[in-house]
């Protein structure tokens, strides 16, 4: 068993977490997916504050199963949007059935993503399928779509905080996330993130979320 160490953790008065998870709250729920970016930069070091942020969430076993790369390459974020918008394509016209298609309606998306392109950074996050030691054998990694899933929300919570809009953007297959980030074998594309800011007359459906009694229980 590893050495531990004290825990850093300070208690709060419950007025305190009250006001604290009512501000939390209110601060997330204006959170909304963004489809029209801006091409103004973002500095690299927020970038990286946010994907440390991500890495402190928590993973099987500790062993931290995900690589997050930021791209920033005008000609790599060309070559995603291509390849994107292939996959995209075949999906709108192909894969998707009638009933996929009609409950995406209402978020007006199709098969062109030119924010692939505009946005200042682009974030594919990958699954660490399993470990090679040093002689190249295989070391099993556990509850890997479980670990980079929590990393991955506390990603969009960190940019969110940090002032950014952003896009989820999960084209279906990825695997070309794999080919053109340069990542081995042994990594899947889970997901892509788009970040930046949004255009200054930028438009979001007027979607609503589900209340709380629909969504919790107490027992």
């Amino acid at each position: 068993m590893s050495e531990t160490i004290p825990l850093d953790f300070k208690e709060l008065s419950p007025s305190e977490m009250l006001k604290n998870s009512q501000d939390f709250y209110q601060h997330l729920n204006k959170r909304r997916t963004v489809r029209d970016f801006s091409d103004r930069e973002v500095p690299e070091e927020i970038i990286l504050n946010c994907i440390k942020t991500a890495s402190t969430a928590p993973s099987g076993a500790n062993l931290q199963p995900w690589h997050f790369v930021a791209v920033k390459s005008p000609e790599i974020k060309k070559q995603i949007r291509i390849a994107a918008e292939e996959e995209e394509h075949k999906f709108y016209n192909e894969r998707a059935s009638e009933e996929w298609l009609n409950a995406l309606d209402h978020l007006g998306t199709d098969e062109f993503k030119p924010f692939l392109e505009t946005a200042p950074w682009l974030i594919p996050v990958f699954i660490e399928k399993h470990r090679l030691d040093e002689e190249g054998n295989i070391l099993k990694n556990y509850y890997t779509m479980e670990s980079v899933g929590l990393a991955t929300g506390m990603l969009l919570a960190a940019l969110h905080n940090a002032g950014l809009a952003t896009l989820t953007h999960t084209p279906s297959p990825m695997r070309f996330l794999t080919k053109i980030c340069g990542r081995p074998e042994n990594e899947k594309p889970f997901v892509l993130v788009v970040c930046g800011y949004p255009v200054e007359d930028a438009r979001v459906p007027d979607i609503s979320r589900k209340p709380v009694d629909e969504i919790a229980t107490i027992l």
